[in-house]
């Protein structure tokens, strides 16, 4: 089945010479980074290699979530919730938003320690989380045939839609000035005096004083062409939507084995929390012992195998000069395969849970690549060693719900605004 793709957008069709601020990447966080520049009257260019939120950003799960994150990492999620409900007045356009409250789910003992644990951890940020009994489950998610030993919840996470927020965002930056083009990749960086001071395209050179690398999964690549070093390994998800149907809640919920969240089309959005593949590159015997203690607590996690993404990423260069065809010229668009065995275990897990889901009529299917850090946070700040460089990368899976909040701080960080919240937990040179 095909992947979703965003509402239409008209982007421009001519590249200028030069402009102030060139933004790689058109996921959200590169987008709503230039709709900010765009909006503070500032020149921005924004490159894709191929179409707009092509990748992740419209193959994510739609979680706008503080449940669960880092204590470092929950000021950011809170300023992404405060630009999400601003989002379509800003925009002009319904982005999907709404805050209907996110439950994790616990079937063990361990598990809800775990929550505890957490929800210890953010005390006193103010999000009006709380731990739910299995009584407080079946009153918010009724009809269940779990045998849960609690959850915990926060009623002010919700979601929005990946297919309406990136076009929502790109309409609004192009009015406001900004200059977009699909299918222009960056091959690399021009530098004089020992600073960025332009990009080469493959339609030619633009002139900058700044560029932001928000190019996803693609970073790694593209920064070990100029010898800056980024560990990040790619994990993929298998996810699908159901037809319209009935179903127990507007709530968010994550299981062990499952997650479940409505579509603004009355279906639902259903993944396998449990097991995400990983499919073998290179990169995972060049760096992956950075990640032997998220493999430790994780391993049940990963469906590890050798498939045509492993196949096709041996065959992408590692290093290219300006002239020569990039990586990012070979592959417009990461397109997975989806794992169906995934999803038939995910659809299996729920409707034991919730025999309501019996029901359930797939429509789509598809599959996204995360581009996965070893402590599981973004890398937004100055690229250790090239000045004129930021980066807005490594979003580890949860990009999309602090999205407006990531590209507004990197759009800060580039202007040498007041940032909207400390950068010091994801500085580039923790690691």
């Amino acid at each position: 089945m095909a992947a979703p793709r965003i509402a239409p957008v008209q982007t421009s069709d001519r590249m200028p010479d030069r402009t102030e601020i060139v933004v790689i990447g058109g996921g959200i966080v590169g987008l709503t980074a230039a709709l900010t520049l765009a909006e503070r009257g500032v020149p921005v260019v924004l490159l894709e290699k191929g179409r707009l939120a092509g990748e992740q950003s419209s193959r994510n799960l739609g979680w706008v979530r503080k449940t669960s994150r880092a204590a470092a990492d929950v000021p950011l999620a809170q300023a992404a919730d405060r630009l999400w409900a601003g989002m379509p007045e800003r925009t002009g356009r319904d982005v999907g938003y709404r805050q209907a409250g996110i439950m994790f789910l616990s079937r063990s003992t361990a598990e809800l320690a775990a929550h505890e644990a957490w929800l210890t951890s953010v005390q006193g940020l103010d999000l009006g989380a709380r731990m739910l009994s299995a009584a407080e489950i079946d009153a918010r998610v009724p009809g269940g045939q779990g045998q849960w030993a609690g959850a915990v919840m926060t009623e002010t996470d919700g979601r929005a839609e990946p297919t309406l927020a990136s076009s929502a965002i790109a309409t609004a930056a192009l009015a406001a000035g900004a200059t977009i083009l699909e299918g222009c990749a960056v091959r690399g960086l021009q530098t004089s005096a020992g600073r960025v001071s332009g990009v080469i395209t493959e339609a030619g050179e633009i002139a900058c004083s700044q560029v932001l690398l928000a190019g996803g999964l693609w970073s790694r690549r593209f920064l070990g062409n100029h010898g800056i070093a980024l560990p990040t390994l790619p994990l993929t998800c298998s996810v699908f939507r159901t037809a319209p149907m009935e179903g127990p809640t507007e709530t968010a919920v994550g299981g062990p084995d499952f997650s479940f969240r409505r579509h603004v089309d009355g279906g639902f959005i259903i993944t396998q929390r449990g097991a995400l593949s990983c499919p073998l590159v290179l990169d995972h015997l060049l760096i992956g012992t950075r990640y032997m203690h998220l493999l430790k607590d994780q391993r049940s996690l990963l469906r590890i195998t050798l498939n045509r993404q492993s196949l096709n990423d041996l065959r992408l260069p590692r290093r290219w000069g300006p002239g020569k065809r990039s990586p990012f010229e070979a592959v417009r668009v990461m397109d997975p395969p989806t794992v169906p065995a995934l999803n038939a275990e995910a659809l299996e897990n729920l409707s034991r849970a919730w025999p309501a889901f019996r029901a359930a009529r797939i429509v789509e299917a598809w599959a996204g690549t995360m581009d996965i850090t070893p402590d599981s946070n973004p890398v937004i700040g100055a690229a250790p060693g090239l000045p004129g460089l930021t980066l807005a990368t490594g979003f580890s899976g949860h990009g999309f719900g602090t999205a407006p909040a990531a590209g507004q701080l990197a759009a800060d960080l580039v202007t040498g605004a007041t940032p909207l919240v400390d950068p010091a937990p994801y500085r580039p040179d923790r690691f």
